[in-house]
């Protein structure tokens, strides 16, 4: 049986995993990290996408639109700033997480980081088909 590490997920409008997985596939905005049990001591920052829990069950896909993850040799917490299960995600859920992100990226913040934003906000949405 591989080695497991706890892996919990949170937004503020809930708790969306708490299970106990060999992998935690994390879209970090240095670049996508992938932890297992024995990581390094980290904390970093997310940027809009995919993150993947592979656990017993089988793996699970959750969009994110930022946020922090915070990995320790024996578990993976990450506080998201919007989640959603990719199997409840829809076209127009997607389309209104890129119309806020567009939105807020639009109010005090430098033309370079909005439009990275909407990159990744674009990969995004790709990635998760739509």
């Amino acid at each position: 049986m591989a080695a497991t590490l706890q892996f919990d997920l949170v937004s503020p409008e809930r708790r969306l995993a708490s299970v106990q997985a060999t992998e935690v596939q994390i879209p970090g905005a240095a670049g996508d990290m992938t932890a297992m049990q024995g990581h390094a001591p980290t904390i970093t920052t997310l940027r809009p996408g995919i993150l993947r829990a592979v656990s017993a069950e089988g793996t699970k896909a959750y969009v994110v639109t930022g946020g922090f993850a915070e990995i320790s040799a024996t578990g993976v917490s990450v506080l998201a700033e919007r989640a959603v299960p990719l199997d409840e995600m829809d076209a127009k859920l997607m389309d209104q997480l890129v119309a806020d992100a567009s939105a807020a990226s639009s109010v005090g913040v430098d033309k370079d980081t909005a439009e990275k934003a909407m990159s990744d906000l674009q990969a995004m949405k790709a990635a998760a088909g739509f």
